[in-house]
């Protein structure tokens, strides 16, 4: 049976260098059930460390938890990375380790990055360079993506930086994007309608969320059977009465 899924697929944790520490799994779990939200993608920066401490302190509720990352490619593009399964995540978090640029992390420019179990108890302090790239390049990565099993999802497609049309200052004919997300202070209707290529993807929104209060500010309303991959795949390319909803940008 089809429902209505309020989905935010792009949540920082404070594994996330610009994430505030206040992002921790039980905080974050509480925010979305406290908003009505059904289905949430953890997605820090270049790192799936934290997705295990929200899945586990998720798992007593109704919330969903995909594991996911947001990835800079050597374009400096950023992508979301969004899978069913821990295991997806890990794997790519392994090529996109092996590829960051080197360097440590500066505590006092960009803030702890910090991997927390479900109770909040801190398990380690990562030193590894996460706000910086990769030299993974952006068709490798969208192709890495899908042998894995995961979505690939251009971040903030509206933003000058870090954006698909802000790097490369187009949508490449031959993307392989499954869509592209809009930022919390952007119109989808304006991106769709202004942005030579939008109109060939599906567009979502999402909070992009780096505080708790950023949590759900905006999110995308789903028609599927169930919050996995799979219904999110088949809603992007409206298979079987799965789509995303008439009206379903929003924002609060």
């Amino acid at each position: 049976m089809l429902r209505a899924i309020r989905a935010d697929l792009h949540v920082h944790t404070c594994l996330s260098p610009c994430g505030e520490l206040e992002m921790t799994p039980t905080a974050i779990v509480h925010s979305c059930l406290e908003k009505g939200i059904d289905l949430i993608a953890v997605c820090d920066h270049n790192s799936a460390e934290n997705v295990s401490g929200v899945r586990k302190a998720a798992e007593k509720t109704k919330l969903t938890i995909l594991p996911g990352m947001e990835v800079t490619t050597e374009e400096e593009v950023h992508v979301l990375a969004i899978f069913d399964k821990e295991e997806q995540s890990l794997s790519l978090q392994e090529d996109v380790y092996s590829h960051l640029l080197p360097g440590e992390n500066d505590e006092d420019l960009f803030g702890l990055q910090v991997v927390a179990n479900e109770l909040d108890e801190v398990e380690k302090i990562l030193h590894k360079l996460l706000i910086g790239g990769t030299t993974l390049s952006l068709d490798f990565l969208i192709e890495r993506i899908h042998g894995l099993g995961g979505l690939a999802i251009s971040s903030h497609i509206d933003r000058e930086s870090y954006s698909l049309v802000g790097q490369l200052g187009m949508i490449p004919d031959d993307l392989a994007m499954d869509a592209l997300e809009v930022s919390p202070l952007g119109d989808v209707k304006e991106v769709r309608d202004h942005t030579s290529g939008a109109e060939r993807f599906p567009l979502i929104t999402s909070s992009d969320a780096h505080r708790l209060n950023e949590i759900g500010k905006v999110s995308t309303v789903f028609n599927m059977g169930a919050p996995t991959v799979e219904e999110i795949r088949k809603a992007f390319k409206n298979i079987d009465g799965r789509s995303i909803l008439d009206g379903g940008f929003f924002h609060c």
